[in-house]
This record gives structure tokens, C-alpha cells and sequence, in this order.
């Protein structure tokens, strides 16, 4: 009965791939109706539990490589890692892939001895989820491991597991996360107090209701803009608050830039500098320019609401502190930053934990080289992110988590978002000059960052280092 099932199976399956690839056999579709249209995954394969991957015909080996893929670029990782692990699973497949790849699509061709596949699949958005990326690095390494005995139906029912799995935080979770992150972030960036409180309020507002946007499927533009103005606006009325009640200055209102930090694009943009250093022009460009649009649409809304309540970005009132006092008191607020952006990136405590250490060291470092030393803010960026690189690199060999999960958001506190809106607010006031020194000054720390970041990996990575 078992060899009679094999012979069976075999003849199935060599009739079924003949009938595919000649166009003649058509499963029945299942078409979605949104403007994405999603992917009938299942329409691709015939989800037995009893046929191993690799002797399946040439599309149902490819759809496994494109749904692998496309799951990891959805969730925020760079060109090259997704490219590595199409490889890793092609090569189980006994197929060569090339793919070119972009921030919410890809166009890869599967070939084996004697045919070739070619498709090209598309994200209706893109965004960041570390949990899900952790989740699919062991799914690789495991396919890595035994890939050739796993069946089809195994490899897609962990998939459907990863892509359907919830998110760990409710929207009010994660808008703590963004209170909690951006008032470290102002006190880091010289605020005091009452900023400090002000920031907690309208960052947290502004961050759950740009979560509950997302979850609706609110356009980028729109969810931006509202998350931002009700920061802005939940700042001042908090500041309007202790003022009439405790007499509070009204310098203060300078703090209102750090309750719109928690749309601080840090995973595009340091990932578009990674994407870049290894010739992935097309990804690194296209999230270049999605890094870009969401910090002018923010700072736009920014300006236009400091516009309309009368509002001028100016220093905050200094506070008296000793070089020790700031050096204990940015090692927590580094930490609490960094643990607050990871967070709104769905990671786990331990992750976010892990993250929060790394940043307490890398962006304490750099702070202190920048008051007390004569080395610039860009070079001292640079230093910051190496030094998160290689920390990120000896934590990865202890727990396995994606390296880029902890790197970035624990140098996404040195991505300098007051610069950025400071630069946007005065070239909104026609003060060019002004505004194209704080975009300079800008410039030069988001240039650095990812040259950090590559440095480390390169150091560090072997697979990395070379163009092979």
C-alpha cells in the first residue's frame, strides 16, 4: 500500500506540474476585493501533508520562496536580509532565485534544470513589526536545518501562524510606549520637567490615535497629520493647564517638538542607508523617500499648528545640572527611549529590554563626546552607532534575535527630530539661511548613523563583508 501510494503521489504531482507550467490546469480563484488585492496563496500549492518541499513542481516551490519574501519585507527588514533568506530557502528547493526588491514590493524569478518562474508581488503598505521578523528568522533557521523533510503543508500552516499572530500590546499600550519614549527624548534633548510631563501627555495621546488610524487602515497622510496635531495640541493644553494652576512659564511651549518625535522614521531611514551600502539602489532609494515624506508631512503639520496658535520653536530654559548629574540621569532616559520605540515596534520586553541596555550605552556615549570633548555631533553619531552595532552583534550570538530588531531602535533616539522640524519651521518663515543650518546639521548626524551601523556589520559579519 505505501509503494502504491508513493507511485500515485508521484504520478499526481509530475502530472499536476506538467498541466502548470503548460497553462492548462486552473485552480479556482479566490479574488479579493480590495484595492490590493490579497494574494490566494493557497491557489498555489495543494497543501498535502505528506509531499516534501523540495520534490513539489517549480510553482509551488516559488510561491513558497515569494510568500517568504514579501512576509519579511512587510515587516520592516532591509533588501538585504530578505534577499538572504529567499536564498537560504531557494537552495533548499534546489532552485537558483534572483530577486529585485523594493519598500512594498518585489519581482523574483525561480529557476531550476529545466524551467523558470517569475512573479511579482506587492504590499498594500509597509511598517515594522520585530516580534513577527524574530518569529520568521527562526522559521529560516529551521529550514535551514531540515528543510528537505518538511512538507508543504507544514511550511505554509507556520506561515498562515506568523502572519496572522496578533500584535503583544494594545493601542493604549502602545501610546504609553510613545509617552514614555518621548519624555526621555526631550530630557535628552535639554528639557526639564514640566516638557517632560507635557511630552508624556500629547505623545501618548498622539501615538494611540495614530494607532487606532492604523488599525482601521487609515491612510499614511491622514494618520500622520491627525497623530501629530493632537500631540501638538494635547501639549499646549496640558502646558495651558499647569499654568493657570501652578504658574508655569511660558518658555515651556518649546517642548511641544518632542510630543511629535514618535513619528521619527528610524527604521526606514537606517535601513535605506544599509539597503544603499550594498547596491540595493532601489530599496535603499525608495525608503529614502518614504523616510522623507513622513518627516515633512509631519513637520508641515507641526508648523502649521505652531502657525495657528502662535507658537516660535525656541531653546528650553537651561537647567542647572553637573556633568555627573546629566551622565546618571541620560543612562535612564536613554533607556527608557529606546525601550519606549521598541515597543511601538511590537517587540517583546525582553527584546525592547535588550535594546534599551544597548542605547543607554551607545547614545550616553555619544552625548557625553559631544559636551565634553571637541568632537563634532555627526562623528559622535558615528561612534554611537558602532558601538550599538557591536553590542547588537555580541547580544544576537547570546539570544538570537534579528540583529536589526535591537540595532535600530537603539540608535532611532540619535535620529535628530528637533533639528528636522526646526529646519522645516524656518524655511516655512522664508528664513532660509536658519533653516538650512539646522537641516545641515541634521543632515550630517542621519548621514552617520547608518555609516556607523555598516561599520559594525562589517566588522562583525562575514556574509556581510563580501559582494558574493
Amino acid at each position: 500500500m505505501t509503494l502504491l501510494r508513493d507511485i500515485l503521489r508521484r504520478k499526481i504531482v509530475m502530472s499536476n506540474d506538467d498541466e502548470l507550467l503548460s497553462g492548462k490546469f486552473q485552480p479556482t480563484p479566490h479574488l479579493s476585493n480590495k484595492h490590493h488585492m490579497a494574494i490566494p496563496w493557497h491557489d498555489f500549492f495543494t497543501n498535502d501533508n505528506f509531499t516534501p518541499a523540495s520534490e513539489a513542481n517549480l510553482i509551488e516551490r516559488a510561491a513558497i520562496v515569494g510568500r517568504i519574501g514579501l512576509m519579511m519585507l512587510s515587516y520592516g527588514t532591509g533588501a538585504w536580509r530578505v534577499r538572504d533568506s529567499m536564498n537560504i530557502v531557494a537552495r533548499k528547493l534546489k532552485m537558483t532565485c534572483s530577486v529585485d526588491i523594493g519598500l512594498v514590493s518585489l519581482e523574483y524569478t525561480c529557476m531550476d534544470a529545466h524551467h523558470s518562474y517569475t512573479q511579482a508581488l506587492s504590499l498594500p503598505t509597509t511598517g515594522v513589526n520585530t516580534t513577527k521578523l524574530s518569529h520568521m528568522e527562526q522559521f529560516i533557521r529551521d529550514f535551514d536545518t531540515h528543510g528537505d523533510s518538511m512538507t508543504i503543508g507544514d511550511i505554509h500552516a507556520r506561515l498562515e501562524n506568523i502572519a496572522h499572530s496578533k500584535g503583544n500590546y494594545a493601542p493604549w499600550q502602545v501610546g504609553l510606549a510613545a509617552a514614555l519614549a518621548c519624555s526621555a527624548f526631550v530630557f535628552l534633548l535639554g528639557g526639564g520637567p514640566v516638557e517632560m510631563l507635557c511630552s508624556f501627555i500629547g505623545a501618548g495621546l498622539g501615538n494611540y490615535v495614530r494607532r487606532k488610524m492604523s488599525d482601521r487602515h487609515i491612510t499614511m497622510f491622514a494618520g500622520i497629520g491627525v497623530a501629530v496635531a493632537v500631540a501638538c495640541l494635547s501639549y499646549l493644553l496640558s502646558l495651558t493647564i499647569l499654568q493657570m494652576g501652578f504658574d508655569v512659564s511660558s518658555r515651556h511651549e518649546a517642548g511641544y517638538i518632542g510630543a511629535m518625535l514618535f513619528v521619527i522614521p528610524g527604521f526606514p531611514f537606517i535601513t535605506s542607508g544599509l539597503d544603499l551600502s550594498k547596491l540595493d539602489m532601489r530599496s535603499g532609494l525608495e525608503r529614502l523617500a518614504y523616510a522623507a515624506l513622513i518627516v515633512v508631512v509631519a513637520t508641515v503639520v507641526g508648523w502649521v499648528v505652531a502657525m495657528a496658535v502662535n507658537l516660535r520653536p525656541e531653546n528650553f530654559p537651561t537647567i542647572a545640572l553637573s556633568p555627573l548629574a546629566y551622565l546618571l540621569l541620560r543612562l535612564p532616559a536613554s533607556f527608557c527611549g529606546v525601550f519606549g520605540f521598541s515597543i511601538m515596534f511590537n517587540s517583546t520586553p525582553k527584546m525592547a529590554a535588550l535594546a534599551g541596555l544597548i542605547g543607554a550605552v551607545a547614545n550616553t556615549t555619544r552625548l557625553e563626546l559631544v559636551d565634553l570633548t571637541v568632537i563634532p555631533a555627526g562623528a559622535a553619531a558615528f561612534i554611537g552607532a558602532v558601538i550599538a552595532g557591536l553590542l547588537a552583534w555580541v547580544v544576537k550570538k547570546k539570544v538570537r534575535y534579528p540583529q536589526i530588531s535591537i540595532t535600530v531602535p537603539s540608535i532611532v533616539i540619535m535620529v535628530p527630530g528637533l533639528y528636522m522640524y526646526r529646519a522645516m519651521y524656518n524655511i516655512g518663515l522664508t528664513s532660509i539661511s536658519v533653516g538650512a543650518l539646522w537641516f545641515s546639521k541634521a543632515l550630517m548626524i542621519i548621514i552617520f548613523l547608518p555609516l556607523g551601523l555598516i561599520t559594525a556589520r562589517i566588522l562583525t559579519d562575514v556574509k556581510w563583508r563580501h559582494n558574493g
